[in-house]
């Protein structure tokens, strides 16, 4: 059964940093694209990053472009979500998903973790 469970979540004061970590169970996250997505309250779930394995390739959204990195450690199959200068906007629960193909689209994501809270405030 594949599964991924998201962690590092928090309340972090504005300018802060938090690293989200995605771990997969089931399936191997080589042969997947993993997207981070985030829902904050009151709207609807926008997709972050995305990064492939198989070839590099990543999509960040221009709102955590130059602040949020996604990595991957294929030995640990858990891929991190490095979030840095966050802002009070940031505030939302965070998915991961994966997708067996490269979309941008949250359709294509047949896996999904159940999500972790983060909080930017003072």
């Amino acid at each position: 059964q594949l599964q991924l469970v998201e962690s590092g979540g928090g309340l972090v004061q504005p300018g802060g940093s938090l690293r989200l970590s995605c771990a997969a169970s089931g399936f191997t996250l080589d042969y997947y694209v993993i997207g981070w997505f985030r829902q904050a309250p009151g709207k609807e779930r926008e997709g972050v990053l995305c990064i492939s394995s198989s070839d590099g390739r990543t999509y960040y959204a221009n709102s955590v472009k130059g602040r949020f990195t996604i990595s991957r450690n294929n030995a640990k199959n858990t891929v991190y979500l490095q979030m840095n200068s966050l802002k009070p906007e940031d505030t939302a629960v965070y998915y991961c998903a994966a997708a067996h193909r490269w979309s941008l689209s949250q359709h294509d994501f047949s896996s999904w973790g159940q999500g972790t809270q983060v909080t930017v405030s003072s």
